[in-house]
């Protein structure tokens, strides 16, 4: 079972390398499931509606996401609607949508996805690592095969919480920073981790955003309102082939690659 993980798509930059990047992916190492953190593809702040279905028609089965899901308010009944968009499961309950998902994959296995938010310096969520324990839980009576996205700043909070998974799940995918880590490795359990898939988006910017404009925010402290970047198109990505009979990882790959 090959899993192939999409970085944070941000913006129009971001769906423009889905769009453009993806097909020739999905040629070269054909994955079974293609999952997408999409929390900033709608003008770089947020997803809505229109977008998650564009996304869907290029070939993207699940869209995870994280603290800016709720900037674009048509999410909310569609994500009621459909279980293929996930927000991190240790939002409080009564939130709209759902935090994991099993999907059929390759016809004969079944995948879990789960979907966590950090703490550390974000929102005061719930646990992100006692959320993991209770929803890895309910995702085990199902399928061995279990991948979780972890959507948080700091990089001590993801590698612990893929110490206490190894062995547990297939795969602990970090998102969020926009810049992807080179510390892609096998657990010791079997889990496959990496600290950030990184960003799919335009790369001549600040994590997505026009140069000049986060410069000048760096430089005054002043609100000035972000502007997602165009230039130098690049799509980053995580690809994971699993055991589906032990849940195991048997390998993992990071890709780079540019419009």
């Amino acid at each position: 079972m090959k899993i192939l993980f999409i970085g944070d798509i941000v913006g129009d930059a971001g769906i423009k390398a889905v769009k453009v990047l993806l097909p020739e992916l999905l040629v070269e190492y054909e994955p079974d499931c293609v999952i997408a953190n999409a929390e900033n593809a709608s003008g770089g702040f947020g997803l809505n509606k229109q977008t998650a279905k564009k996304l869907f028609e290029y070939g993207i089965g699940v869209l995870t996401s994280g603290n800016h899901i709720w900037d674009k308010k048509n999410i909310f009944s569609f994500m009621d609607d459909e279980p293929r968009l996930l927000r991190p499961a240790n939002y409080p309950p009564g939130v709209p949508g759902r935090g994991r998902v099993v999907l059929p994959v390759g016809g004969q296995h079944r995948l879990g996805i789960l979907n966590l938010s950090g703490r550390v310096f974000m929102e005061p969520l719930d646990c992100p690592f006692r959320a993991a324990e209770s929803e890895i839980a309910a995702l085990e009576e199902d399928t061995r095969c279990i991948l979780v996205d972890i959507h948080a700043e700091a990089t001590s909070e993801k590698q612990a919480l893929g110490w206490m998974l190894d062995g547990r799940v297939s795969a602990v995918c970090g998102t969020h920073t926009h810049v992807q880590t080179a510390d892609e490795t096998i657990l010791p359990g079997g889990t496959a981790y990496i600290t950030d898939v990184g960003m799919s988006g335009a790369f001549a910017s600040v994590i997505g955003v026009e140069r000049d404009i986060a410069i000048k925010r760096f430089q005054t402290q002043l609100p000035i309102s972000f502007k997602t970047a165009e230039k130098d198109i690049r799509l980053n990505g995580f690809l994971v082939e699993i055991d589906p009979d032990t849940g195991k990882a048997l390998r993992c790959e990071r890709i780079q690659r540019r419009r």
